[in-house]
C-alpha cells in the first residue's frame, strides 16, 4: 500500500525534533503540570464535597467567615489576573517596561491576597480552629479549610516568586514574551482555582 504525502508528513512530525502540538516544550510541560495539578485540586474539592454531604451537620460559613472580606480577597485575585493579562499583551508587543510595571502590580495583588489569607488564618486559629478540632463541632470542617486554602495559598506564593523573577529579568531587559506568557498562564490557573474554592467552600 502506498503512503500519501500527508501520512509521511504526520510521521515526520511525530518522529522527534519538532513539537507535534506546535508549541514550545516549556509551554507543553506547563500545560501538563496545570492539568495534573487541576486534577489534584478537583480531588480535594470532591473529597470536601463528599465529607460535607456525609456529615449529619455542617457549620454555617456565614457565621464563621466574613463573606465581604472573602469577596475582597477574590476581587484582589481577579484584578491581578487582569493586570497579568495586560503584562502578557505588552510583552508580546515588545513594551518591556510596561510589562514590568504590570507584573509588579500582579505581584502586589498576590501579596495582598496572601496578607488577607494570613489574617483569615490567624483569626480562625485564635478562635480555636485546628486541623483536628474546632469550636464548631465538626473537626473535618477546619481540616478541609486549612488543607484546601493552604494548598492554594502555596500556589499563590509560588506564583509571586515566579513573577518576581520575571520582573527582575524584565528590569534587566532579559525577559522573553514567552517567559511572561508562561508566568501568566500559571497565574490565571491559580486565579481560576480560587474561583472554584470560593464558590464551593464559602458560598454553597
Amino acid at each position: 500500500m502506498s503512503r500519501t504525502s500527508k501520512d509521511l508528513s504526520i510521521e515526520s512530525v511525530w518522529r522527534g525534533g519538532v513539537s507535534p502540538f506546535a508549541v514550545s516544550w516549556r509551554k507543553l510541560m506547563l500545560w501538563l503540570f496545570i492539568i495534573t495539578d487541576g486534577l489534584l485540586f478537583a480531588g480535594l474539592l470532591a473529597g470536601y464535597g463528599f465529607v460535607r454531604l456525609a456529615s449529619p451537620q455542617w457549620p454555617n460559613r456565614a457565621e464563621i467567615f466574613h463573606l465581604d472580606f472573602i469577596a475582597l480577597m477574590t476581587f484582589i485575585l481577579i484584578t491581578s489576573s487582569a493586570t497579568m493579562a495586560t503584562a502578557v499583551g505588552a510583552a508580546r508587543q515588545g513594551r518591556v517596561q510596561t510589562a514590568f510595571r504590570f507584573v509588579l502590580l500582579t505581584i502586589l495583588g498576590g501579596l495582598g491576597f496572601l496578607s488577607c489569607q494570613a489574617y483569615e488564618w490567624s483569626k480562625l486559629i485564635s478562635e480555636g480552629a485546628r486541623l483536628s478540632s474546632n469550636p464548631w463541632g465538626v473537626p473535618l470542617f477546619s481540616a478541609a479549610f486549612f488543607i484546601i486554602t493552604g494548598f492554594h495559598g502555596s500556589h499563590v506564593l509560588t506564583g509571586v516568586i515566579v513573577l518576581s523573577v520575571v520582573a527582575w529579568r524584565a528590569l534587566r531587559q532579559r525577559v522573553s514574551p514567552e517567559g511572561v506568557e508562561l508566568a501568566g498562564l500559571y497565574w490565571h490557573f491559580v486565579d481560576l482555582v480560587w474561583v472554584f474554592i470560593f464558590t464551593l467552600f464559602y458560598l454553597i
